[in-house]
């Protein structure tokens, strides 16, 4: 069902509860971090566990990257569910733990969900990440486009008002 590379096995995560604990370390983890991901520090394991309890639905795909069969990363794909969408999806939540960055996680992640959303039709990919965080780099290596900034958009722990950029990429 995974790919395995570099020793980083890319796995479609079917059921939440087989690895909800793993998957609320890893998002207290990469919020604690700095990740602006939706929350802040510091994030409660129970937040954290509900957070996961609701994440899967039929319009979005979670992607786990393991190594040594410990959950290291994860990305969700959320295919656009109005019928003037259905050939565009959006990347949610790419998190690599701390532990394990600069090892190529998140772009193995990014180009599973690539490929998941071209089998599926999909040719239209768009995102949103906080403007100067280093996962700006790997969006753009990946050849995504910076559609344009929002300024004040996510507030960060120490109270600041941060802004996101979007990104788009034809995957075709």
């Amino acid at each position: 069902m995974g790919k395995t590379v570099n020793n980083i096995k890319i796995e479609k995560c079917i059921k939440i509860d087989e690895h909800i604990i793993e998957l609320a370390d890893l998002l207290i983890d990469v919020v604690k971090d700095g990740a602006s991901i939706g929350f802040l520090p510091s994030l409660e394991p129970s937040e954290a566990i509900k957070y996961w309890e609701s994440a899967l639905n039929p319009d979005v795909i979670l992607f786990v990257a393991k190594v040594n069969n410990e959950i290291a990363g994860s990305v969700q794909l959320h295919l656009c569910s109005k019928k003037n969408g259905d050939h565009r999806a959006e990347i949610a939540k790419l998190m690599t733990h701390p532990n394990h960055r600069r090892n190529g996680i998140g772009r193995l992640l990014m180009e599973k969900a690539h490929e998941t959303a071209l089998k599926m039709g999909r040719k239209l990919m768009v995102l949103d990440t906080r403007e100067g965080d280093p996962s700006n780099l790997l969006y753009i290596s990946l050849g995504y486009t910076n559609a344009g900034r929002i300024p004040a958009f996510a507030m960060s722990e120490n109270g600041n008002l941060d802004a996101t950029i979007i990104y788009y990429k034809n995957l075709v």
